[in-house]
């Protein structure tokens, strides 16, 4: 086989989606297209009774027709970079999805890994923790060890995977889907801890993740954040070389994904090797030593970048070019530059609406909201932990609950999108939304600011009940924002979301509210999305669960002073593309800004 066809077999990619392939349902319009197979070559093979079509790499050609002609829209045909060649390092099956290179672990350190979602974040830590056997791209003939080690001689990846083989490494996974854990796990919390508890260390992290009053009760009745901590707190207990995390600040406030990164942390002090994959990105940042980034297309193939320091590896993943490849992967990059004005504008701004004093008490939890005003085109965040009453805010505004005392909420028309989605509805993506915002899904101006950018169109023939979690929370965003209303409830719109999503979906929400001239409520624990959101914010201060105050909305400045005073953690501003980045507790900055009583910048320095 000569040179230039091995060289085109191996650097496009043929991808068929097998959700949406359904050859019972077509006319093979893929195959019937196919210019190769008119030549009376197999490039394409599929007849009414098979279940999935079959694509030959090697005979593809890449016109891509056959993507055009697919009436289910499940083929994807990719042109990689040609200096991926030699670098597969896993592949599932054929037209599936397939792994360039691995991240390198180093003892004693935390590798934190960014990418958007279906990028191969978990492929990657199941070949890490020797669940999955990398194949090098050979499914059909898979290698055996001695060829694996071969393949990674050189790199700190070959002493990795001969521990690996000797069964010297232990490895334990946080898994992503913590609401999964009931099925797997019956009993109460503290018989598991103490089952698992290797290291005698089960007290002290009971103590890091809040855990003390809920050791009592059984693992089905924990709520998404205890879950999480429950999950973190028995993979720190247990005795392993490799600990890793996946998604580890999903469903917590900011406080506990703060005292989360310190305990995880804690555990590289014994030349251990630590892996977290984190989508908050001010939260990876605090957490990690290094970074690996990963791009390429989701669900077709994934690439992992050589590791670089954190503040580089974050830049690099925002700004869509990896300088020391030469390589571009997302045409745009992202800041998060914030109007130098706000002040001013917060001064033109008239205040047209206003909400009364409120108590409410619920159980043995009460919370007094301070009176506010607010106006058209303005988004105030809700600063607060879990429990503080950010949830009940929002239902007393929507007019789910109604206050204790006298007041009434003016009457204004609401939209709101709840925290926890559940999908009740039977049909299609489509016909979800023609029944519910009929008018706005087929807007040209909604297309363009809310449907593109958050990607739903791709959904549109997929079935509510199949969609992920990520997939249901940009659809809840698309129904909240396509209902006609004067003011937009939205509560923590970026849980289930990757980097990425969350930054679309944070322009996106900013963009419409500023357009339509309606007002948004916002509850946000992800510290990039609510200082990137917030016009103003809401304090919640108090004992979470027993009693709270929400204070009136005051400016972004003072309001994130004085949360982040509470939390005792300061903030700086990254001076390439403006991100919040979280100062290491201790360090001269950190000092230094409590000094002077700036926990939170604006000056972009």
């Amino acid at each position: 086989m000569s040179n230039t066809s091995t060289q085109d077999k191996l650097t496009r990619i043929a991808i068929v989606n097998s959700d949406r392939c359904k050859p019972k349902k077509c006319r093979q319009e893929c195959k019937r297209s196919c210019p190769v197979v008119r030549q009376g070559k197999l490039c394409i093979e599929v007849v009414p009774t098979s279940k999935l079509a079959y694509i030959s790499e090697q005979l593809c050609i890449g016109c891509g027709i056959c993507v055009k002609k697919c009436p289910f829209e499940a083929i994807t045909i990719i042109n990689l970079p040609s200096n991926l060649e030699k670098d597969t390092t896993h592949r599932y099956n054929a037209n599936s999805f397939k792994l360039h290179r691995l991240p390198m672990p180093r003892p004693g350190e935390v590798l934190g890994l960014v990418g958007t979602n279906g990028i191969g974040k978990s492929t990657a830590l199941k070949i890490l923790a020797g669940k999955l056997k990398p194949n090098l791209g050979r499914f059909s003939n898979p290698p055996d060890w001695q060829e694996i080690l071969q393949y990674f001689r050189g790199s700190e990846l070959q002493n990795y995977f001969t521990k690996v083989l000797e069964d010297d490494l232990k490895a334990i996974i946080k898994p992503q889907y913590v609401d999964q854990i009931p099925k797997a796990i019956k009993g109460n919390v503290i018989e598991f801890l103490n089952k698992k508890d290797e290291t005698n260390t089960k007290d002290l992290y009971c103590d890091e993740f809040d855990l003390q009053h809920v050791l009592t009760r059984n693992v089905e009745e924990l709520s998404g954040g205890e879950l999480q901590r429950f999950a973190c707190a028995v993979v720190c207990v247990q005795s392993a070389h490799v600990y890793m995390f996946d998604e580890p600040s999903s469903y917590l406030d900011v406080k506990q994904r703060l005292k989360a990164a310190k305990a995880i942390r804690s555990l590289s002090k014994s030349d251990k090797y630590i892996i977290v994959v984190e989508h908050d990105l001010s939260v990876l940042d605090y957490l990690s030593d290094f970074i690996c980034a990963l791009y390429g297309t989701p669900g077709a193939y994934g690439v992992v970048t050589m590791p670089f320091t954190v503040r580089e590896g974050i830049n690099i993943f925002l700004d869509g070019f990896i300088p020391t490849e030469n390589l571009r992967f997302r045409e745009e990059s992202l800041t998060f530059k914030v109007s130098e004005n706000a002040e001013d504008e917060e001064i033109k701004r008239s205040r047209r609406y206003c909400y009364p004093y409120m108590e409410k008490t619920l159980k043995n939890f009460q919370l007094k909201v301070h009176e506010g005003q607010f106006t058209d085109s303005e988004i105030i965040v809700m600063l607060g932990e879990n429990g503080t009453g950010k949830t009940t805010f929002i239902r007393m505004m929507a007019g789910l609950l109604p206050p204790d005392n006298e007041e009434t909420v003016p009457q204004l028309n609401v939209s709101y999108k709840p925290q926890k989605i559940s999908p009740k509805s039977s049909g299609t993506v489509r016909m979800l939304l023609h029944t519910k915002i009929r008018d706005a899904y087929i807007h040209p101006q909604f297309i363009t600011d809310v449907l593109k950018p958050m990607q739903i169109e791709r959904l549109f023939d997929q079935e509510v009940q199949n969609l992920s979690g990520g997939e249901l929370q940009r659809v809840a965003l698309t129904l909240c924002l396509g209902k006609p209303a004067d003011v937009y409830l939205i509560d923590e719109p970026s849980a289930y979301l990757d980097s990425e999503q969350r930054l679309h979906a944070a322009k996106v929400i900013k963009r419409f509210i500023l357009h339509a001239k309606k007002t948004g409520f916002v509850v946000e624990h992800d510290f990039i999305m609510a200082t990137y959101l917030a016009d103003r914010v809401i304090v919640f201060e108090g004992q979470p669960s027993i009693s709270t105050i929400a204070n009136s909305p005051q400016t972004l400045l003072s309001g994130m002073n004085k949360f982040l005073m509470s939390l005792e953690i300061t903030f700086r501003r990254d001076p390439a593309n403006y991100r919040p980045r979280i100062n290491k507790m201790f360090s001269v900055k950190d000092q230094e800004q409590k000094k002077n009583g700036n926990y939170f910048f604006i000056d972009n320095d």
